[in-house]
């Protein structure tokens, strides 16, 4: 089997109410969709990271200029050697950021041809399952210019709940006083029970988040995400050990190199590489391998449209319970369940939480996913 081509489809739309986080608005969602063809007529699918205020281009015109020449006329199944050559191609202009993003798309497109061809989901092909299924926790709470706060979180929070969540992440970095009462009247608003999890999306110095920690462990918060910048390793290291509130980091990391020093030097409690992002399942595989050996928990970063959820759950299959007991932690599914015009629609809504509040990993061949080309063309960026 032979790759023959490597297309990119870049997704965008604008949306009818802009959101916000602590980085500034969101104005449209967009997606980078890889879809690589073999002369065996196999296809495989894979999405690249699109953050809220990333360009999808940037990392089309790297897989169509860089990416796709490496990789065309090559053998699928030779994955470990393709993926480093894309990064050994690119590493002198894209050793972080959009690059890895665009390195990803393409490895997972790799990967969901090979499960195709083969007639295995990934997770499969990664050396199985230790889970069926796993618990989602709903990720939203961004800004809107007529909200009103924390009155609107509070309401965001129980409809959440009411459909079956049992953990939810509240977006904060709107400044210290009022993300404290935020934190506090949410908590307060729906009781002891659920999980609550902080996200400030590294809006803070290490001394305001030493202040923002202190405030609100009397409020029970599961982790606190991105409490400063992704650069400040040290500061990381230093907040980990003045709280007992979990700290947590990774989406703005990228490959095992990058991932190296964040692990050995214990600089957080939970790790969250994007599979989208960080180097697709060739790399994420690795970055779980350096994890386990240093006895880190992955609770991978997801945001993105379809195509990324199905991939992430195939990964988070495979993640091992750290550590291994007989009750053990194990890893959540991040699940967006802000504005996405064509999140679902792109994979036919295959992926959804049940009655009981789970999500199921799919288990067809690659991905476990089929992707709806009317929903590629009617996104599709002009």
């Amino acid at each position: 089997m032979k790759i023959t081509d490597v297309k990119t489809h870049v997704l965008s739309t604008p949306l009818e109410e802009p959101f916000a986080f602590s980085m500034g608005w969101v104005t449209q969602r967009s997606a980078v969709i890889v879809e690589l063809s073999t002369d065996e007529g196999v296809t495989g699918w894979g999405e690249a990271l699109c953050h809220g205020l990333q360009p999808p281009e940037i990392a089309a015109a790297i897989i169509e200029t860089a990416l796709k020449p490496t990789v065309v006329g090559q053998d699928p199944f030779d994955v470990d050697v393709l993926w480093e050559r894309m990064y050994n191609r690119t590493r002198p202009f894209g050793q972080k950021g959009a690059v890895p993003n665009a390195i990803s798309a393409v490895d997972i497109a790799i990967w969901d041809c090979m499960g195709r061809a083969l007639g295995k989901p990934v997770h499969k092909l990664l050396g199985g399952a230790y889970r069926t299924e796993v618990q989602p926790y709903a990720t939203g709470y961004y800004r809107r210019k007529a909200g009103a706060y924390p009155e609107e979180a509070i309401a965001e929070a129980k409809s959440h709940l009411a459909k079956g969540f049992k953990a939810i992440k509240l977006k904060i970095g709107f400044g210290l006083e009022e993300d404290i009462e935020y934190v506090r009247s949410v908590r307060d608003a729906v009781g002891p029970g659920p999980k609550i999890m902080v996200d400030a999306n590294h809006a803070y110095t290490v001394g305001a988040a030493r202040r923002l920690l202190k405030a609100i462990e009397p409020s029970h918060i599961h982790w606190f995400e991105e409490p400063i910048s992704p650069e400040d390793i040290d500061g990381y290291k230093e907040l980990k050990s003045l709280t007992n509130i979990y700290i947590a980091a990774g989406e703005n990391e990228f490959t095992k190199f990058g991932f190296r020093e964040w692990i050995s030097r214990r600089t957080v409690d939970i790790l969250q590489p994007d599979l989208c992002a960080a180097g697709g399942f060739t790399e994420c595989r690795k970055i779980s391998a350096l994890a386990q050996a240093w006895h880190t928990p992955i609770v991978p970063h997801v945001w993105g449209a379809g195509i990324a959820q199905a991939a992430s759950l195939q990964f988070i299959a495979t993640l091992p319970p750290a550590p291994l007991a007989l009750y053990p932690s194990e890893p959540m599914l991040e699940y967006d369940q802000s504005t996405h015009p064509f999140r679902q629609d792109l994979i036919y809504h295959a992926i959804g939480m049940d009655d009981r509040g789970m999500v199921q990993i799919p288990d067809g061949p690659g991905l476990g996913i089929e992707v709806n080309r009317g929903i590629l063309e009617r996104y599709r960026s002009a």
